[in-house]
This record gives C-alpha cells, structure tokens and sequence, in this order.
C-alpha cells in the first residue's frame, strides 16, 4: 500500500464479514487494497479456507498474485483469475451433469464460432429451412451479415441465460440450437458457455454452489462495473440467499464493455441486492495535475480528494497525414527518451511510454515506423493472440487436434489449408483413437516441407495425456524458419514464436506440480491468462488491452471524429466513448499527448479529410493552441 495509508484505505483493508461496495476512481489505489484485505484475511482469519479474488484483467491477477509471493501456497488458499477461469475450473470438475465431462475445449475466435455454426446450417440435415435461409439471401457478403446477426443473437441470449427453447421466435430457436450443435459436434464450448453452464449448475445441483460457498469464506470482485447479466446471475446463484461475505470493487466511470453486455448498473443492484455497506475512494496517488484535469473535463461529475503534486503536462500533435503522425509521435518519444522531463523520475524509457489507438488500425502506420527505425516494440491489440506464419497457424491447428481428435471443425481447416481432398476427411475420422493417431494418418498425406515440420514439431514435444515438451517443438520450428529464404516470412515465424514461448513460460510457472495438459494449456492461452501484460519495448494498445494499465507517458492516437468517437456510436454507446475517452487519459501517470493526422487514406483508396475528435474541444486542445 501507499506509505501512509488514508482512513479510507485502512477501514476498507480492516472490512471483516458483510458485504462491501467499493466505488474507487483512477489512481485510488485498489488494487493494493484488495490485495491488502486479502493479505490480511489470510494471515488473521481462523480456519482452514480460500479466497476468491475474481478480477476482469488477467493484468490485475498477475499482479494481485505478485503482491502476495510471500505466500508459497497462494493458489492453494486462494483462486485468482477471472470469472471466464473460475467457471472453467468448475465445469472441468463438477460439470459433468450439464455434459462437460472433462476441461472443457473452448472456441475462443469469433471466425471459429461462425464457421462452427455456418456448418451445422449447411451440413446438419436437422436444419433444411435454416439452409434455405441462408443460400437464399443473396451474395456471400449478404450470407455473411446473415450469419454475423445469428451469432449476435446466440450471444445476446447466452449472455441473459436463455436456453434455445426459451426464445420466442422459431428460427432464433433453430439458429441457436444449430449453433450449439455445432460446437458439440467438435466437443467444444464458446465464452458464454463457460458461463451459461456454470449458472446452470449452481440452480440446477445446489449442493454444488453450497460447496463452493463453504470452500471459499471471502468473495472479492474487481472492476466490477464489467459486470454483465449473466456474470451477476452466476454471483448471485453462487451465493445463494445467504452467504454475504463479497466485496465488489468498481468505477462507473470507467465501463466500457457495453458491446459484451456490461453495465455499471449491477454495482447499484449488487448494493440492493446484498444490503452492502458502500465507500468511495476518491483520492488519486498516481497521476498528475494535467491528467486529473483532463479527466475532470472528460467527466465533470469526476471527484478526487488529496494534493497534486506533480504538474505534468498534456498537449496535441497533429500530422498532415497518418505517416507524418507517426514520424512526429515518435520523435516526441525519442525526446523524451533523450532528455528526460522534470515531472518524470528517473530516465523515461521506451517501456515506460504507450501508444493508445481507439482500434487496432489507429497503430499501422507507427507500427511501420517503428520497424524503420528499429525500435523495439510489442502489441497487444486483441484479447487472443492471433499467430501472423502460416507455419504457425498450422502448428497451432495441430494442436488443437491433438488436444481433441474430435474437433472437426479444425480438421477439416487443416485439409482446406494443405489441400487435402474432402474424401480424406473420411479416412482420417475413423479408426483413429486419439490425437496422435490423426497426425501420423495426416503425416502419410502431407507433401510439403512446412507441413512436414508443423508435424516434426508435433512429434518432438513427446506429448502424452498428463505431460509434453512445448519448448522443443518451438526449438524445432524455430531451426527451420533459420532456412528460410523470405527474410519477412522468417520474421513473421520469429514474432509468433516469441510469442508462443511466452504463453508456455506463463503457464509453466503458473502450474504446480510440473506436469502439464495440452488441454489446460491450450485454455489458458484461449483465456488470455498466459499474455504477459508488460515486455519490452514500446507498447502498442488498444484502450480495452490498456485497461488497468499506467504509464508515465501516454499517446493517444487518431483522435479524429469517426475514429474517436466511432463513426458507429449514439445514444448510449456515444456515453461509452467518452468513457473509453476518459479511460485512455487516465491510463498515463505524468505526461499525456493526443494526435491526428489531418487527412486518412480510407480502405478503398480515397484521401478523406478529418475532423479533430470533439473530445480534443472538451480537453481545450487546438491545433492553434500548440
């Protein structure tokens, strides 16, 4: 905690038994309170028992679980992760009586989910009109806008837990069972499963949820203004009519996950609902004047207690187009990196700045920037890591299938990629009894040198049920990409093995015992709890992936109207940007700066003017004002 702890902190930390709710803005300290509490209910409390800490960050659990390394057996007297890892836990252990007989093998990519239902529509003779439907709205761009609204509306009602049979519209029954029998089909689960399941389980085998509330005495939630529907359904359900003992940590100002169904309202019936005490935390231990005022503009109802020392300093950057942008972002960067700053202990580093982008896209042109200057940086631009290598790609589809011979809907990607006749498939289906068996089937076929290491690779991991060797499939592919001719293609398999070793360090470290499953590997990964929130080099984010994180420089980039806010936005989902506005501002600790580029090449082609973000106004930054 802070040196000097307020009152505020310090009754929070003491807080035994009842529910609590914890409204704590930017720069608060929460983190280092929930860890506090949890620190000292664990060294106080009588008895034997675990703690549940769920966190919406894999960021904030890994740091939780820094904090508390003195603790040899953390993971044995508490569970911290997330609320998609918890329910995962459950289900690999006591869902066998909603059908998940084992850790569950989970879709995590939207394409995967779409592909999985479009097969089913396509395939299932169950769903002859559905098939109509869809060949019968026209072009593949039409089937394709048809296909994305059907899983909106499965997600939509998973994330309200809705069973198909309980819509009301026919073909949104059809569609929804199609889907899940779909994913079945490749004994898979998606996202919402994970939590549609567990609620099902707590309601349906009460003495389940009564064991989970008497193995864990304490419940703390964090950033729980990321609450939606069903995650409430799943609290609420695992505590029963009794069991009182949460405390939910969260900032309404900072919500701004409504596209997943989020909505700080549940922190107001959460207070209702539980009868909890409330406390604010308004002070602000981290950032700087120039920062606090620029959220105080953002947001005037924004309230913070203490003295601000530190000035800071915030300020525009505007290029004429988005390269001209980049060029002067990152010489701004290496200013401060040369100089220093008064308001900025210590030399500023690279790892110790971001550049923000409302989308991934904002970041291209400074990404090629970056790579001709040769400047070390990493992105974290999407909740999973997606491998760039066609050699990876492959690789990883291998795994998948020998994690789960039964997944078809990967199978048959593989043979579309290694051009393998569809009457393969057959051949390769049966008589195989586990994923070993498919690969040496599918090694008999394959033509290529790539392919042929994708399953060399395979092979020198000496995988079997309770154990393998990743590092040395890496180390395999890792040699062969040396043999490449294409420098860029080298680089590209070099990136996402850089990645992948640090998904296995991660896991790795984080599993007790030395013997590890492909499957719980492979779940971590789909999670994200195996991304390393901090490396070395720039950081290039997107406002969700910089969630929870701080900075003492910040850049946010392409503040032009369309871009932030989107062009999308209105009603309520335009509140949402200016909290995703003010989210960004209070990611940076000292030193804040927006830019734009004055013209954007679009998509097609054409040179569109832009207008400076509205949010720029609001900030009192102009390019005359610079």
């Amino acid at each position: 905690m802070n040196t000097h702890p307020s009152e505020t902190q310090r009754k929070i930390v003491q807080h035994g038994d009842g529910p609590l709710l914890v409204v704590a803005g930017p720069g608060s300290g929460k983190t280092r309170v929930l860890t506090e509490r949890i620190r000292r209910l664990l060294n106080e409390s009588e008895g034997h028992f675990r703690i549940l800490a769920l966190t919406f960050t894999n960021k904030a659990a890994n740091e939780m679980k820094d904090r508390l390394s003195e603790f040899p057996d953390i993971n044995q007297r508490a569970f911290i992760g997330t609320m998609h890892s918890f329910c995962m836990e459950v289900l690999a252990n006591r869902g066998k009586s909603v059908g998940i007989n084992k850790l569950p093998n989970i879709f995590e990519s939207y394409q995967d989910c779409k592909q999985a239902l479009l097969q089913a529509v396509l395939h299932d003779p169950e769903y002859p009109e559905l098939r109509h439907l869809l060949k019968g709205v026209g072009d593949a761009r039409e089937r394709e806008k048809l296909l994305s609204r059907w899983l909106e509306m499965i997600g939509e009602a998973k994330n309200n837990l809705l069973l198909p049979e309980m819509l009301d519209n026919e073909t949104d029954r059809k569609v929804y069972k199609a889907y899940n029998d779909g994913l079945r089909a490749s004994d898979a689960v998606d996202f919402d499963d994970l939590l549609l399941l567990t609620y099902r389980l707590f309601q349906e085998r009460p003495k389940i949820a009564d064991f989970y509330r008497r193995q864990y005495r304490y419940i703390c939630i964090d950033e729980a203004q990321d609450l939606n529907e069903a995650q409430y359904q799943v609290l609420l359900a695992l505590c029963g009519s009794e069991y009182r003992n949460v405390m939910m940590v969260g900032d309404p100002k900072q919500a701004i996950f409504g596209w997943n169904g989020a909505n700080p309202k549940y922190l107001d019936l959460f207070e209702r609902d539980f009868g909890a005490e409330k406390i604010s935390m308004n002070e602000n231990f981290r950032s700087s004047r120039a920062v606090v005022n620029a959220a105080k503009r953002l947001d005037p109802e924004y309230e913070f207690e203490g003295e601000l020392p530190i000035a800071g300093s915030i300020g525009l950057i505007v290029g004429e187009d988005e390269h001209q942008e980049a060029v002067r972002v990152l010489d701004y960067i290496q200013g401060l990196i040369d100089d220093g700053h008064q308001d900025v202990e210590g030399p500023i580093t690279l790892e110790s700045c971001t550049l923000l982008g409302r989308t991934r896209y904002v970041l291209s042109a400074v990404e090629k920037e970056l790579d001709v200057r040769q400047l070390p940086y990493y992105k974290q631009l999407s909740a999973q890591h997606e491998s760039e290598s066609d050699l990876l790609q492959d690789f990883e589809l291998c795994l998948r299938l020998l994690a789960n011979p039964r997944d078809r809907l990967h199978l048959g990607m593989l043979l579309k990629r290694w051009n393998m006749r569809e009457e393969d498939i057959s051949i390769l289906s049966n008589n195989v009894s586990n994923g070993l068996d498919l690969l040496a089937a599918l090694k008999k076929k394959v033509s290529r040198e790539d392919q042929e290491a994708v399953l060399y690779a395979i092979e020198a991991m000496r995988w079997t049920e309770e154990d393998f060797k990743f590092g040395r499939a890496m180390d395999y592919l890792d040699s062969f990409a040396e043999n490449k001719e294409s420098q860029e293609e080298r680089a590209l398999i070099m990136e996402d093995i850089k990645t992948w070793r640090g998904h296995w360090d991660s896991f790795s470290r984080s599993q007790p015992g030395g013997r590890h499953s492909l499957t719980s590997f492979l779940g971590q990964v789909a999670l994200g709890t195996t991304q390393r929130p901090r490396q070395d080099g720039l950081a290039l984010l997107t406002v969700h992936s910089a969630k929870g994180l701080e900075f003492d420089v910040v850049v946010v980039m392409g503040m032009a109207e369309g871009t932030f806010p989107d062009y999308r936005a209105n009603g309520a989902a335009l509140q949402e940007e200016k909290r995703n506005a003010f989210v960004a501002v209070t990611r940076s600790k000292r030193l804040l700066r927006l830019s734009y580029p004055k013209t954007k090449v679009m998509p097609w082609g054409d040179v569109w003017k832009q207008k400076p973000s509205r949010y720029l106004e609001v900030l009192g930054l102009t390019e005359n004002s610079q």
